[in-house]
């Protein structure tokens, strides 16, 4: 998340730094959007909504909040331009809405508002970009302004800039924040990316219960980059797309901007096929076996067609005129599951030229689970290099594939009491491998806390440097 993306709790208030003292006292920091153990499950339908049938026309409003200032990335003439797979001209680009949601959801410009808008609807936008400002500003002042700076004496300036970031929810932001010079972001999670046509023509009431339900519903993506699995999932059934909402925050708060937006299908080889206008549809009318399904039992259903599950967005960053691409995929990572779709591992082919850099954060343990043995094994034998919590890959797996983990900040244990009950082998190596390195200060909150809240990131790698 990440996101925390699995849990009970709303975060919206932003997260106080911690100390950056040197000490070795821990830092011991909020956790109140840290989820509990979740199980994941299969499919149910949903209903859909009308395809608009003209783009809304514009006219100059007023506008009170206040823009967001771009964050500019270290060394961007340096970035080389994303690999992009070939889009054929039948593609729909849904760049009309992405800017749409920026402008009104992420607050990401202060491009003229809909002609169709009334004063009403212009005051709602108004006072949620002015609520979604205080807390970028917060953000970056208290979370992003400590960790990117850390994270850049950190991360290698070498690794691959594919990034796979595995039950990521709607977090671009902390890949966006960790590898500022990433082209290429996949993220994976039960969530599917959403449907974005419902932003053309949503006004009045609707629109002010979207716009507060958004607020709501991304917790403390603004706060620490995280949230919970009650607010991903009731974002399947807002009238806003909810992950699209999340990923277009997360490019406003860096400054970036989307510039094209296309959703996707996974063939059986792991190549992208694009949706076209027929195939969008085809799957709004072909009946509820079309509609989209559930990834876990226990998730709410969408209110989205099966045809926006998987979104991919190209964004330009400030200062460059390369484009990079994220792509969300929603998919369930667990063994059976993947072994009746293993179109996604086909896919993670593709990206690993020969391997890639990862990203796990609030993951619920769940790489720690035998069920989820097949992800856990791609990512060991494809990583370049690895940024996680805890919840990342155990230390006999990582030490058994012939990876060295090192260690930051402080672990006594994990946050979730199912986990350390279940797999006590886990968090006693991992208490291990803290106990027997070097202390290492960790200034910030990354994904999950500990049993004592204390803030802690280790990271995997092949031949790294030992302890």
């Amino acid at each position: 998340m990440t996101l925390c993306h699995h849990s009970r709790a709303l975060l919206l208030t932003a997260l106080t730094a911690c100390s950056s003292s040197a000490s070795h006292a821990p830092a011991r920091v909020d956790v109140s959007d840290i989820p509990s153990a979740t199980e994941l499950g299969r499919p149910a339908p949903a209903v859909t909504v009308p395809v608009p049938a003209t783009a809304p026309t514009t006219k100059q409003v007023p506008v009170t909040a206040t823009a967001p200032v771009p964050v500019p990335v270290p060394a961007t003439t340096t970035v080389p331009a994303a690999t992009t797979v070939p889009v054929p001209a039948t593609a729909h680009n849904f760049i009309a809405e992405a800017e749409l949601l920026f402008r009104i959801a992420a607050c990401g410009s202060d491009t003229p508002l809909p002609a169709s808008l009334s004063e009403r609807d212009v005051r709602i936008i108004n006072e949620h970009c002015s609520a979604i400002a205080k807390r970028m500003a917060k953000y970056r002042k208290s979370y992003m302004a400590e960790a990117q700076p850390f994270l850049a004496t950190l991360v290698p300036q070498n690794i691959p800039s594919t990034v796979v970031y595995p039950f990521g929810g709607g977090d671009l932001l902390s890949a966006l924040v960790a590898f500022p010079k990433a082209t290429s972001i996949a993220t994976v999670s039960l969530e599917l990316a959403g449907d974005p046509r419902r932003i053309t023509t949503l006004q009045g009431d609707a629109l002010r219960h979207s716009l507060g339900a958004l607020r709501a519903q991304i917790g403390g993506l603004l706060s620490v980059g995280s949230n919970t699995s009650e607010n991903l999932s009731a974002q399947q059934r807002n009238d806003l797309p909810g992950q699209v909402s999340s990923f277009m925050l997360g490019l406003a708060t860096v400054g970036a901007t989307p510039v094209a937006m296309r959703y996707f299908a996974i063939a059986d080889d792991g190549s992208l096929r694009y949706l076209a206008d027929a195939d969008i549809t085809a799957a709004d009318t072909a009946g509820r076996a079309a509609l989209a399904s559930r990834r876990k039992a226990s998730w709410q259903s969408p209110n989205f067609s099966e045809a926006f599950a998987n979104v991919e967005i190209e964004f330009r960053m400030p200062g460059e005129t390369n484009h990079r691409v994220h792509r969300h995929i929603g998919w369930n990572l667990a063994n059976d599951y993947l072994a009746a779709h293993p179109q996604l591992i086909a896919f993670f082919g593709t990206l690993a030229q020969p391997r890639v850099t990862v990203l796990v954060k609030g993951a619920s343990y769940l790489l720690w689970r035998p069920d989820f043995a097949t992800i856990r094994s791609w990512l060991l034998a494809n990583l370049a290099w690895m940024l996680s919590d805890s919840t990342g890959i155990p230390p006999r797996f990582a030490q058994a594939a012939g990876m060295t983990q090192t260690t930051y900040g402080d672990y006594d244990g994990a946050f979730l009491a199912g986990a350390e009950e279940g797999w006590p082998q886990h968090t006693d190596d991992f208490r291990h491998i803290w106990r027997t390195q070097p202390h290492r200060r960790l200034p910030f909150r990354f994904g999950y806390v500990d049993a004592h809240k204390q803030a802690h990131l280790v990271v995997t790698a092949p031949g790294a440097t030992a302890p």
